[in-house]
């Protein structure tokens, strides 16, 4: 998915403690790849990470987060604007349409190292990029 995305993206992604949200972010940052010197980790006491790569990578945790305002006190017009992808974790504690969201991820722990995902299209661009995956041979060779 990270070779896929470009500036101006933002996936949401959904799921419980443990279900693989900062490990996923990890994925995407080696599709766009972010420099090995900027380790991907969970920013839930800085809020957000940036990380340079093909374009800059905004990891966002969202979980200490309550209400919109807070993220605009984030600085939201930087978070979702057109220099970088953003990925932000616990999308879900925001109201449909307070984040420019392109694509949600949804990821449950089903046991023994196990997740299910489910992508979901948010906009014209998220039903590109599902369109694209679904193209993606790679995609389909690990399924």
């Amino acid at each position: 998915m990270g070779e896929l995305l470009k500036p101006g993206d933002v996936v949401a992604l959904v799921g419980p403690l443990g279900a693989g949200k900062t490990y996923f972010t990890k994925g995407i940052a080696l599709g766009l790849q972010v420099e090995g010197s900027s380790p991907v980790t969970s920013p839930s006491f800085v809020l957000v990470r940036e990380h340079a790569g093909r374009c800059v990578l905004r990891h966002v945790d969202a979980y200490r987060l309550h209400h919109p305002r807070e993220l605009v006190e984030l600085g939201a017009e930087e978070l979702f604007d057109e220099a970088g992808v953003t990925v932000m974790e616990w999308a879900d504690r925001f109201p449909a349409g307070t984040i420019p969201t392109s694509l949600e991820v949804r990821l449950t722990y089903t046991g023994l190292g196990a997740r299910h995902i489910v992508l979901s299209a948010l906009n014209e661009r998220g039903e590109e990029l599902l369109c694209l995956l679904r193209a993606d041979p790679a995609v389909h060779a690990r399924r």
